[in-house]
């Protein structure tokens, strides 16, 4: 990009006004460290992520921040969702009653009836999730929350999200359904062969060895001495982690938030 389309004193934009400045812009994202790990050195996410985000009205680093990429889909963090729903000009107003068992969630969108959505605890335990590793471990009242809030969301403001679900849904999917991927070309089969035997060769972190070690390795994050990607990428080099443990490090990055 050659240009920077200035507006106001003190702020500019950086949205790519055409194809090549996408690509270039892509490029730039995707080397820098300050993104997403879905993102580094992957500008086929970012293109797909910054145009996924624009069209729910999402600048390009506001989706490079909300749009995560799940089983070759696109899908948006909660926190985005909330953003999305509570600035759209016909939302009226949200009302959540937060409980350890259970949240509530009333929508109300101007010139239509509320929404009122709940998602319990035994919800929970039906599809599998209460008490499992990562969020649902740690801050289970704010998985209640986004769980409640997205299906009123998806209900209700529809025309806002277009038909994309929020990324604590998908990833909370089992693993046969729900397995990450990039959306970017696939290697040839040669680099697949080579990435298999190096995998091959080291051994697998059993969920209880992962369990054993987890405190330490949390402890790592939230101190701010290693990233999820950092950690993740370190752990690798030792044993295969399964998808889970991959997903459950990674929500160890969003604990500060």
């Amino acid at each position: 990009m050659n240009e920077l389309t200035i507006q106001g004193e003190s702020t500019f934009s950086l949205s790519p006004r055409n194809l090549a400045e996408a690509m270039e812009f892509a490029k730039i994202i995707a080397q820098s460290d300050m993104v997403p790990k879905d993102y580094v050195n992957k500008p086929g996410n970012v293109l797909v992520a910054v145009q996924t985000g624009a069209e729910l009205g999402l600048k390009p680093m506001q989706s490079l921040q909300g749009i995560s990429v799940i089983n070759g889909r696109p899908s948006i963090w909660g926190d985005a969702m909330r953003a999305l729903v509570i600035s759209h000009p016909e939302f009226e107003d949200l009302h959540e009653d937060k409980q350890d068992t259970y949240c509530t969630v009333t929508l109300k969108r101007r010139g239509r009836s509320p929404v009122v959505t709940t998602f319990t605890m035994e919800d929970a335990k039906k599809a599998g999730l209460a008490g499992k590793s990562g969020p649902w471990q740690t801050a289970p009242k704010r998985m209640l929350q986004m769980r409640a809030f997205a299906f009123a969301a998806r209900d209700l403001f529809a025309d806002a999200l277009k038909g994309i679900k929020s990324t604590e849904e998908l990833r909370d999917y089992p693993a046969e359904e729900r397995v990450e991927r990039d959306i970017t070309p696939a290697p040839t089969a040669t680099a697949k062969e080579t990435a298999a035997l190096a995998r091959a060769e080291l051994p697998v972190c059993t969920p209880e060895k992962f369990e054993e070690n987890a405190p330490a390795w949390r402890d790592m994050v939230l101190s701010g001495k290693k990233t999820p990607a950092a950690l993740i990428s370190m752990l690798s080099t030792k044993a295969v982690l399964s998808e889970e443990q991959k997903l459950t490090i990674d929500s160890w990055g969003r604990e500060n938030d």
